[in-house]
């Protein structure tokens, strides 16, 4: 009777393990296993707002809202996509020049709500992963060369996650922290240009 007891809690130990290991895998739309330690990082700009607003804590974060002006886009507290086809907009709200937004897809913005120079993000999908570079010296351009209404943000920062380009301006201590959590939250998040606004 001891060994049957014994056999039995072997199996069920030997089966809990099977089971725990088998946990921590997925599997990817095309079939391909992928285990936790292997961060899935998404290259839609809205995904990539959303994923670092959502590892801001409580007492972090502030009044935003998201998106273009459209009933469709527009959102309150969160990220929004923010439509292509208003080039003037684009380029007001988020510093994208007409010529800049050729080279985009899709595109996503976080903004304060109560002045958009102490915070203000835009992120742009590339259509071309090797326009990176130039989509980042374009945005850095365009947004350093404004003229500033209602106060000046203290520093600008182009950074990327793989094909999408952030542009994120306003005062320190908000740039500071969106940064870090852009890095901490993506492995592949590059710093590309940091620039104090004058």
């Amino acid at each position: 009777m001891k060994k049957i007891v014994t056999l039995l809690l072997a199996v069920a130990m030997l089966l809990t393990l099977v089971a725990c290991g088998n946990g921590s895998k997925d599997t990817t739309a095309n079939g391909e296993e992928t285990t936790a330690s292997q961060a899935v990082e998404s290259k839609d700009p809205l995904t990539v707002l959303q994923t670092v607003w959502a590892s801001y804590g409580d007492d972090e974060k502030f009044a935003v809202a998201g998106g273009d002006m459209s009933e469709e886009n527009s959102k309150m507290d969160e990220p929004g996509v923010f439509s292509l086809e208003n080039k003037e907009e684009l380029d007001a709200t988020l510093g994208l020049s007409a010529e800049a937004a050729e080279k985009v897809d899709s595109a996503a913005s976080l903004v304060h709500m109560m002045n958009a120079n102490t915070f203000t993000c835009g992120a742009f999908k590339v259509k071309n992963a090797d326009d990176v570079a130039s989509l980042a010296e374009q945005l850095k351009d365009n947004i350093l060369k404004r003229q500033w209404m209602c106060g000046f943000p203290d520093k600008l920062v182009v950074a990327s996650v793989d094909d999408v380009v952030l542009a994120f301006f306003g005062k320190n201590d908000n740039i500071d922290t969106f940064k870090a959590k852009l890095t901490a939250a993506y492995a592949s998040a590059e710093v590309i240009s940091e620039s104090p606004i004058e």
